[in-house]
Parts: C-alpha cells; sequence; structure tokens
C-alpha cells in the first residue's frame, strides 16, 4: 500500500543549483524505481539556521513530497546519507494512504 511522505533536505549553502538537481533527480529516480511518484518539489530557497549545523549557519531548504511504498524511505535515506551536499534531511509520514494520479 502507497503511503505518503515528506522528506525536507537541508543543503549546504555552497552548493550550486546543478548539484541540487542532480541530487533531487536521482531522488526522484528512486521514488519511480519503487512504482512511486512525486507529487511536489518545493524549493524553499536559502535562509539563516537557528543554530549552526556543521559550522553553516545559512541553508538551502527543499521539500519533497512523494506517494510510494514504505521501502522506498530507507532507500531515499541512504542515498541522501552518501550526498555530501545534504547536510541534515527529515522524513514524516503525511498520510497512511495516498492515490497516485494516473496520467493522461
Amino acid at each position: 500500500m502507497h503511503r505518503k511522505f515528506e522528506t525536507l533536505l537541508l543543503f549546504s549553502p555552497d552548493v550550486g543549483s546543478e548539484d541540487r538537481q542532480q541530487v533531487l533527480d536521482d531522488l526522484n529516480r528512486v521514488v519511480n524505481e519503487y512504482s512511486g511518484q512525486v507529487v511536489e518539489v518545493d524549493d524553499w530557497g536559502k535562509r539563516t539556521l537557528a543554530y549552526p549545523v556543521q559550522k553553516h549557519t545559512r541553508g538551502h531548504y527543499v521539500r519533497l513530497v512523494y506517494g510510494a511504498l514504505g521501502s522506498v524511505v530507507a532507500e531515499l535515506e541512504r542515498r541522501i546519507r552518501i550526498a555530501d551536499s545534504v547536510l541534515k534531511f527529515m522524513t514524516v509520514k503525511l498520510a497512511e494512504e495516498f492515490q497516485p494520479a494516473e496520467e493522461a
């Protein structure tokens, strides 16, 4: 059963948009490989952090909303940990059931 998840990513402020997009494309590909669907990618931009994270006082936030099986979360988080450009991340389950939109 597909569930709806949200992953919030905090990228290093030094990372360029091409590198950020490459990580997001990789995560999108993982969701699609596991028969999931990315619903929304929300780029919040650079913001000041409440406390320093790995000696950074600013960070670039991106919110990823997707529907997939629970096993996808483990693979996504594994790939996020490998990415050097991501300082922190958090995944939250938004809903127990997710109905993928049918493609036209």
